[in-house]
């Protein structure tokens, strides 16, 4: 490499490198290894190109470049890549998140119930102690008339009475025309002194379906949709489970990092073996990217690819539908009444994953076209009760 460096001259030179070792876009992977190595965004790059690089940063570079050379993904060397609106830390053996991931993230959000806008869920328990509070705010009414009209009549037999006419109006005035004011007052004191009737506040008849959004999600791999529903969503609560404990050990990182540590833990498991019988029927929605790519099209999967990220998160056996079958059958437990299924296949056996969903009960059932106009995802609901 040349003796002296600028941030201009080791643009140019990683670029020229690259594109000799057959990167795909030797520019970009540039840039972006560059301001890597620099800490500069890439805007920066382009406003400091006399700068002159420091020997560290000399050698960071010299080492992200070899790799970057031998097939190693970008991602994978910057140790981070931005999905939707998040920060997401990436690195060898776990897979890294693509474009067609963020769609089904957009999938799930557009079928859950939005922030601030649910609609009440019927409560046996809190629908009977309502009834009971109204009867008895009913009854409670009935008295304070039953005392007034009493008054009235005390009133107008004191003023019947020969020399009380000046008191009985005066009492007469305290009743009627002291008005339906007081007499509101009557009956509210008389309610709030009945015991065992529940405040009659609107808050205390608040339905009880106030409740998190519960969602799973199977194949979390390094956690970018768990923690982008969490993220996004303020009512989501997210079980995100892995078989890999690389996968495991990332995804918390990136939970802890974001700060949902509160609303997304991470399981070891393989797809929902280690979420309890009692969660069984309570899932909103059940979310997953799993492996689906048929094992003959691995072979013709890019080196890039092929070489670096794992198999595990890859294959999806000869019709690439071999997780999605028990994934779909557990997410029919799974899921309440009305829950939605997502999950992210291959653009070749959509129509088959949608058979498998309609026999494992699912209605509503959709396929979604990617970014480049493929089917992608699909999405389908549990009959709602």
């Amino acid at each position: 490499m040349m003796d002296e460096w600028t941030i201009k001259s080791a643009l140019e030179w990683t670029e020229g490198y690259l594109a000799e070792k057959g990167d795909e876009s030797p520019r970009v992977s540039a840039q972006w290894l560059l301001s890597e190595a620099t800490g500069l965004s890439r805007t920066h790059l382009f406003m400091s190109f006399d700068q002159p690089l420091t020997a560290d940063e000399r050698a960071t570079l010299r080492d992200f470049v070899r790799r970057r050379g031998a097939g190693e993904p970008l991602q994978y060397i910057t140790g981070e890549v931005t999905f939707r609106h998040i920060p997401v830390k990436v690195r060898p053996g776990v897979l890294i998140p693509r474009p067609e991931t963020e769609v089904l993230v957009s999938e799930v959000l557009a079928a859950l119930p939005a922030a601030g806008k649910r609609e009440a869920r019927w409560n046996e328990e809190a629908a009977a102690q309502e009834s009971e509070a109204v009867e008895a705010l009913k009854e409670a009414v009935a008295k304070a008339q039953e005392a007034l009209a009493e008054n009235q009549r005390s009133a107008q037999e004191t003023s019947a009475a020969p020399g009380t006419q000046d008191a009985g109006t005066s009492q007469a005035t305290g009743a009627e025309g002291a008005s339906a004011d007081e007499a509101e007052m009557q009956g509210g004191s008389a309610v709030g002194e009945m015991a065992g009737v529940p405040d009659a506040s609107p808050a205390s008849f608040a339905p009880a379906a106030s409740r998190p959004l519960l969602v799973a999600d199977l194949c979390t791999g390094s956690g970018c949709i768990a923690c982008s529903l969490a993220y996004e969503h303020p009512e989501v609560r997210v079980i995100a489970t892995d078989i890999a404990p690389e996968a495991v050990a990332l995804a918390r990182e990136n939970v802890e990092a974001l700060g949902l540590a509160d609303r997304v833990a991470v399981l070891e498991c393989s797809l929902g073996a280690g979420i309890g019988e009692k969660r069984m029927g309570t899932f909103d929605a059940v979310v997953s990217n799993p492996p689906y790519v048929p094992t003959a099209v691995l072979a013709e999967i890019p080196r890039e690819v092929a070489d670096h990220e794992p198999a595990l998160a890859l294959d999806g056996g000869a019709d690439g539908l071999a997780v999605f079958l028990p994934l779909s059958e557990w997410a029919a437990r799974a899921l309440r009444p009305g829950g939605v299924l997502a999950c992210e296949l291959y653009e070749g056996h959509l129509d088959a994953a949608a058979a498998i969903a309609q026999a494992h009960g699912f209605e509503s059932i959709r396929i979604v076209n990617d970014l480049t106009n493929r089917p992608r995802i699909l999405t389908a609901r549990k009959p709602a009760l």
